[in-house]
């Protein structure tokens, strides 16, 4: 398999031909996942192999946002599919990082250590101090392709539940991520309190 050819090739594409309304679901997005994919590998022990199947969900997981915008982890798994076989990936090769990609679709509910690792890349941000500034882009989006409108307080409430609900899955990422995590959604129940 050929993995820098599979990365340059979409990666192009998405800096092309995403739609400047996707503010957060962007390229950065996807680079941002790929990082933070690499780093779970890494500290999670992941052999080469599968931390290049690992890579090659990343890269994919929002690819589908090229077609649509609902549903779009099963539009990123047909391109995949119909991608990396050209790229010298084995059937089984494909089924793996299709399967990675299903796991993203919201909620997550990874089976095994692989799935896991896609999943906190995927939420990485949630405990990251660019939380609020993804967050609001998440909203802008929202906003740009009439998936829904909110007013702050009801963005505020949407984030509480989100955060509450969410839970990281890897050692690596509740380590590194979570107590940050927590400390936003107690920023955002503080400023819900002043509204």
């Amino acid at each position: 398999m050929d993995f820098n050819a599979a990365s340059d090739y979409i990666i192009h594409r998405l800096q092309r031909e995403l739609s400047p309304t996707l503010t957060y679901h962007s390229v950065e997005h996807t680079l941002d996942v790929l990082e933070a994919t690499r780093r779970l590998a890494d500290s999670e022990k992941i052999p080469a192999h599968g931390k290049t199947l690992l890579e090659t969900a990343a890269l994919y997981h929002d690819a589908g946002m090229l077609i649509q915008y609902n549903d779009h982890e099963t539009a990123s798994v047909d391109l995949a599919l119909d991608l990396l076989p050209g790229f010298g990936y084995s059937k089984p090769e494909c089924d793996e990082v299709t399967r990675l990609i299903q796991v993203t679709r919201l909620p997550q509910r990874p089976y095994d250590h692989h799935e896991q690792i896609v999943c906190d890349a995927d939420l990485d941000y949630l405990g990251r101090d660019d939380f609020f500034i993804l967050g609001f882009k998440l909203r802008l989006e929202w906003q740009h392709n009439g998936i829904k409108k909110t007013t702050l307080p009801e963005w505020f409430d949407i984030q509480v539940k989100f955060l509450a609900q969410h839970q990281y899955f890897t050692n690596s990422a509740i380590h590194l991520r979570n107590g940050q995590k927590l400390k936003h959604l107690e920023e955002i129940r503080q400023l819900c309190r002043y509204q």
